[in-house]
């Protein structure tokens, strides 16, 4: 409270007030992820609780159906973890997701080809100047707010399960 109040008369300039002000997004622990696709919302879950849900995810440049070969830029669907993050991201942070499974691998397999992967959700492109990319733009992956990944980045250990819905 003290770092605002100090500020406040730079707000009142600004026509900002104090009410105004945003506090960071804060998320306890979340033990589970689910994506919901096409309503383009993640939900985020702790101790069998709906405690957040992120609103307008943006996902591959070819959203509808599951993620199947290297270069769909579709997302993936089923039942994945986010298995380790990377602070040195060309995004603002991400958290990989363990695309492909074993039955992606073989159906990929069987098709003579690469299911790809680095799957991730992250933030938006570093050398974005401000806000969102518009629409859906990456190659595959979930991509959300700078601030939203950084309350991911916090609340969001390697080994929560993510749930992709169609």
């Amino acid at each position: 409270m003290r770092g605002v109040l100090r500020f406040a008369p730079l707000l009142l300039l600004l026509g900002v007030t104090a009410a105004e002000a945003q506090e960071p997004l804060k998320l306890p622990d979340i033990d589970l992820i689910r994506v919901r696709k096409a309503a383009r919302i993640m939900e985020l879950w702790s101790a069998d609780r709906l405690v957040h849900v992120i609103e307008h995810i943006q996902l591959g440049d070819e959203p509808v159906g599951p993620k199947r070969f290297e270069g769909d830029e579709r997302t993936p669907e089923g039942r994945y973890v986010i298995d380790w993050a990377n602070p040195n991201s060309a995004y603002h942070l991400s958290l990989h997701i363990s695309y492909p499974n074993a039955a992606d691998r073989a159906f990929a397999a069987g098709q003579g080809r690469s299911p790809g992967g680095m799957i991730m959700i992250h933030g938006q492109p570093n050398a974005w100047p401000a806000g969102r990319v518009p629409g859906d733009w990456t190659d595959g992956c979930i991509a959300v707010s700078d601030e939203e990944i950084e309350a991911l980045w916090e609340a969001v250990p390697d080994g929560t399960p993510i749930e992709i819905e169609p």
